[in-house]
């Protein structure tokens, strides 16, 4: 597996989002490789999407780095006590950045299920390892993500996304579909048409709520 380039990130941040589906994860944490595949993004357009932090190119200290380079990681936290990932998509001061939304453990799965439930991957119940990294908060939580990453370039030391031959929705062999999502709620309902953010999936569909965190 090779690091995706900064040339990667610079076009639509739609198109990059479907692009990242079936992409890795890989966390350094210890020495120890953590890997995940993406199985669910999630863009952000913030000169015309009004559900990102930057949008209509407000800038402040949280979002400044949607403004900067492409494939630097986007930080932030919600709610008080869960982290989001982001990577930043398109030319420097165009605010926009795809959000990760869900990945499948693939390497680490031990260290992964521990920093989640506090125990090995074999001891876990079949709706944990379901629900281990089915969440942007959830996925943070697996892969140890806080704001110490914010900032940090696409292929900046303990955190890093790859290419995946011959697998994922980027090669073709997993379909994304496509869900327009009305802005700011997580129950706001799933529907066809070109209002943004998107969420982009790797074969399942589901409606977004609470839980998914």
């Amino acid at each position: 597996m090779s690091i995706l380039s900064c040339a990667f990130y610079l076009g639509d941040t739609v198109q990059t989002a479907q692009r990242l589906l079936g992409k890795y994860v890989v966390r350094m944490l210890d020495g120890q490789a953590l890997v995940a595949r993406i199985t669910e993004t999630e863009a952000y357009v913030g000169r015309m999407d009004k559900a990102a932090h930057a949008y209509n190119y407000r800038q402040t200290a949280r979002n400044a780095a949607m403004f900067g380079p492409p494939g630097h990681a986007y930080v932030y936290m919600i709610y008080g006590m869960h982290h989001c990932l982001n990577f930043v998509t398109e030319p420097e001061g165009e605010p926009s950045a795809v959000l990760l939304r869900g990945l499948e453990p693939v390497y680490g799965l031990d260290e992964m299920a521990r920093l989640r439930f506090g125990k090995t991957w074999d001891a876990l119940t079949r709706t944990q390892r379901r629900n281990i990294t089915n969440g942007p908060g959830k996925c943070c939580r697996a892969l140890a993500i806080d704001r110490a990453e914010h900032g940090r370039p696409r292929g900046g030391g303990a955190l890093c996304l790859h290419f995946a031959r011959g697998r994922g929705a980027a090669g073709g062999d997993a379909p994304a579909l496509y869900h327009a999502h009305r802005q700011a709620h997580r129950d706001r309902l799933c529907r066809g048409g070109s209002q943004l953010p998107v969420a982009l999936l790797a074969g399942k569909r589901g409606r977004i709520n609470s839980a998914d965190f």
